[in-house]
């Protein structure tokens, strides 16, 4: 028996200070923490214009911003904010400012340590003994870490992992079925909401980084051969420059026929506004970024595209699913629950690089050699169950 289990803190801070995507993963791990102290005040932080992923969250109070670069001006008001107000912080990134963060605000400290992004097997002892160096004053101010593992620990249970220490029994963890909680939605705009005029698959091709994208060709492919078979298809991506081009690329590709069943929505929609868009579509499909993750939350039958990213670590949690781990390391598609994981070939994959090159303007060749015929075969499959 752990001896926090009877620990009841009266005001929790969670503190994301990342994207979007690692903002939702956090809500297991606050709807855990609401069956343990249903009395408790739950704040949030985390950079501003990141945390959309919880708009509504029936078990968040208050959230507070901060941007990811702060000033000497915002340190001190958001220090004189936190300071000492909290009697728990649950640090769920491994980074020193979330730590910081947490040693400000709270009596006690709960957090996640990062390690090697090629995983615990690190054969180089120098860069495996300056990680724990990092880490020794973050153990050191917390009263329970959960270490990073990249490849054999899905990220859900490593959150999940950090309220071990409040349980009598930690196996209750995962003996119940764990969901992820979507942003309550709000209504499209009605120039949307007119264009859509028969069912409709939703795609969202860009990624943050571009070693995660998956060819043009292949997208081109894809949505010609998905309107043949009588849907619409909606075409999501963020306001960046870089998605926006990304889907002009696309639509560009397409014949006229083709593309006047294609609506495109790139930066059209806020994240309120994509929930609503994916929980009435008939499919998704999109590589490894926060909207499929979002997609997969919000109920909707999710197909998704992986290359370096291990789906042991990142891939989209099947709602209700019991346990800690949902996905195989590589597998050339997996299904569980709603969720289709898709991933190219090569002993290499997943690689956990920045792709091929390992830098974030790489290709990679996994992706590149991942064919539409097996993403055409899973969506017929998935059609198929639905």
């Amino acid at each position: 028996m752990s001896a926090f289990s009877d620990l009841k803190p009266k005001k929790v801070l969670f503190i994301a200070t990342r994207q979007i995507g690692d903002v939702l993963v956090t809500t297991p791990l606050i709807s855990k923490a609401r069956e343990l102290w249903p009395d408790a005040q739950f704040h949030f932080l985390g950079y501003r214009g990141k945390l959309d992923m919880l708009y509504g969250n029936p078990d968040i109070a208050k959230i507070i911003e901060t941007s990811d670069r702060p000033g000497f001006g915002e340190y001190l008001s958001l220090f004189s904010t936190l300071f000492q107000r909290y009697d728990l912080a649950i640090v769920t990134q491994p980074s020193d400012r979330a730590y910081i963060y947490g040693l400000v605000a709270a009596f006690r400290r709960v957090g996640v340590l990062g390690g090697h992004p090629q995983g615990k097997e690190v054969e180089d002892k120098s860069k495996r003994s300056k990680s724990e160096k990092q880490n020794a004053w973050k153990k050191f101010i917390c009263m329970h870490t959960v270490d990073v593992d990249y490849f054999n620990q899905h990220v859900i249970a490593e959150k999940l992992r950090l309220l071990e220490v409040f349980f009598r029994n930690p196996a209750d963890l995962f003996n119940k079925p764990i969901s992820v909680t979507p942003p309550v939605g709000e209504p499209l705009t009605p120039v949307i909401t007119n264009a859509l005029t028969q069912p409709y698959v939703v795609i969202h091709p860009g990624p943050l980084t571009a070693y995660k994208r998956w060819p043009l060709a292949h997208w081109q492919h894809l949505i010609t051969w998905i309107v043949s078979r009588g849907f619409q298809v909606v075409l999501s991506a963020s306001p960046a420059k870089q998605d926006v081009q990304l889907n002009h690329d696309i639509i560009s590709l397409l014949g006229d026929s083709t593309a006047s069943k294609v609506i495109n929505t790139a930066g059209k929609l806020s994240i309120p506004q994509a929930g609503t868009l994916l929980r009435s579509a008939v499919l998704y499909i999109g590589v490894d970024t926060s909207i499929t993750h979002l997609a997969a939350a919000c109920n909707t039958p999710t197909i998704t595209l992986f290359g370096a990213t291990p789906p042991t670590n990142f891939g989209p949690w099947p709602n209700g699913f019991i346990g800690e781990q949902p996905y195989q390391l590589r597998a050339r598609s997996q299904t569980v629950g709603n969720v289709t994981i898709l991933q190219g070939p090569g002993e290499c994959v997943p690689c956990r690089k920045a792709g091929c090159l390992d830098r974030a303007d790489s290709n990679s060749e996994c992706l590149d050699l991942l064919e539409p015929a097996q993403v055409i075969t899973a969506i017929e499959q998935a059609i198929k169950s639905t």
